[in-house]
């Protein structure tokens, strides 16, 4: 019987040594983004290679399927394919390293280091797909963040573990907006991604706007318009899982993602290329259900655990509010804070639109002087930007309205309370001695 038992551990120990077989593909057909295979075993979100002529590697990922015929998307450019191509199936990877190693750092959606500081050290790895926590286990949002931007602190206040929009058109000011919350705001991590916006801003943000002192905490994960779009997707999703990996270590974490719109038309892109119909302003159905479920990955982590605070940039295609992807990221997002190009046509920066914008939580983390005060303060710049065209025409005679009248005297130091330089800061305490501070001027 020991005889028997010791020959089987033998062949157990030769058989393990041996190769498996492996099962290939052929590429069969190629059409815009989507490729098409067949004679391999994949199933959807696993990775291949294509083995082009000269034994060159293209990398790419399963995105749908139709019976026998399976629908790949390459990872990064695609280029010199041919029919009969073959298909090589992958190993799921190691995961996403992780660790203090990756603070300072700027990688692509692939997790490669693209500042020339060498490979990133780490022995650690998570999984992409992270878990997803039980809304009733997640501590709710009851702690200010300051963020340093005083008209935000004062008229807009930010929760810890909040998720806004920011809604802005192009050349408004947003990425100065997004550089003075990276350096000012009070976070023990920052996590950027830089997700489909212009090559050539991706240095200038890290250099001009972000800072050697903003880099030293912060890690930028880069995928810029010319990437294709499972780049973008993969992007968007890696800087949402290295929040949550630091927020389960404990740890405050500010995540900014420029923008919410470039990885929706990512999924629009992928979705049309294999068929999928188009139903808004040309958005597949797949679309809005995918914003939810990269959102809600940001917040608070369980009870007594860290958090996640986060700001979506939202494009306004010609400055419409009403976009649709501008309106399901409102519906979904915890409050929302609208750049106005007029006012910065008027060189009021940051553009910020009281009137247009609004924090779902600051009830529940600001005092009830706080939000008295706040009110006000709405009342009074509403009430002179309402009639503005009034008192420019000179059709306005003083004495008609109490509140008009104070409402124009007191907009000077209205407007300095909106306003704020680049390299100014303003923390939470400050900008509520601002607030208090206009009712008491003599101007």
């Amino acid at each position: 019987m020991t005889s028997l038992i010791q020959r089987c551990e033998l062949a157990k120990q030769a058989v393990t040594g041996l190769n498996t077989m492996a099962t290939y593909g052929r590429l069969q057909r190629v059409a815009g983004l989507k490729l098409e295979a067949s004679g391999c075993d994949l199933r959807t979100g696993q990775r291949c290679q294509i083995e082009t002529t000269g034994n060159r590697r293209i990398e790419a990922e399963v995105v749908g399927f139709d019976r026998d015929r399976i629908y790949l998307m390459a990872v990064g450019k695609a280029s010199g394919l041919r029919p009969g191509d073959r298909i090589i199936p992958l190993n799921d990877d190691n995961g996403i390293p992780v660790g203090p190693s990756l603070l300072g750092r700027v990688i692509d959606a692939v997790c490669t280091p693209l500042d020339n500081k060498g490979p990133l050290l780490t022995n650690e790895y998570i999984p992409f797909d992270g878990e997803t926590i039980n809304p009733l286990q997640r501590h709710p949002v009851t702690e200010p963040l300051d963020v340093g931007v005083r008209a935000i602190n004062s008229m807009l206040s930010v929760g810890k573990g909040q998720r806004l929009g920011l809604f802005a058109g192009s050349g408004v000011g947003k990425s100065v907006l997004l550089g003075m919350m990276t350096k000012f705001t009070k976070a023990d991590i920052i996590v950027v991604g830089l997700v489909g916006e212009r090559g050539r801003e991706v240095r200038e943000f890290i250099e001009h706007i972000l800072g050697e002192e903003g880099l030293r905490r912060a890690v930028v994960v880069v995928s810029p318009a010319d990437d294709p779009p499972l780049m973008r997707l993969k992007a968007s999703n890696l800087c949402h899982r290295i929040a949550e990996y630091f927020r389960d270590q404990g740890q405050d974490v500010l995540l900014l993602m420029d923008s919410l719109t470039r990885y929706a038309q990512a999924q629009r892109e992928v979705a049309l290329a294999i068929g999928e119909p188009p139903a808004t302003r040309g958005y597949p159905p797949s679309v809005f259900g995918m914003i939810p479920r990269l959102v809600e990955r940001a917040g608070n982590g369980r009870t007594g655990g860290g958090s996640v605070t986060a700001f979506y940039t939202v494009l306004s295609e010609g400055d419409d509010q009403q976009d649709p992807i501008a309106d399901a990221a409102r519906a979904i997002l915890d409050g929302h804070i609208v750049l106005s190009r007029e006012l910065a046509e008027f060189g009021h920066y940051p553009a910020i639109d009281i009137e247009a914008s609004a924090s779902r939580v600051m009830p529940q983390i600001a005092s009830v002087e706080h939000i008295r005060e706040a009110q006000r303060f709405r009342r009074g710049w509403s009430l002179y930007r309402h009639n503005r065209d009034l008192l420019t025409l000179g059709a306005y005679k003083a004495g008609s309205d109490p509140q008009l009248d104070e409402a124009i005297r007191l907009l000077p130091v209205m407007t300095g309370l909106l306003q704020q330089e680049i390299s100014e800061s303003a923390d939470f305490e400050s900008s509520l001695a601002s607030l208090s501070s206009v009712w008491k001027s003599k101007t």
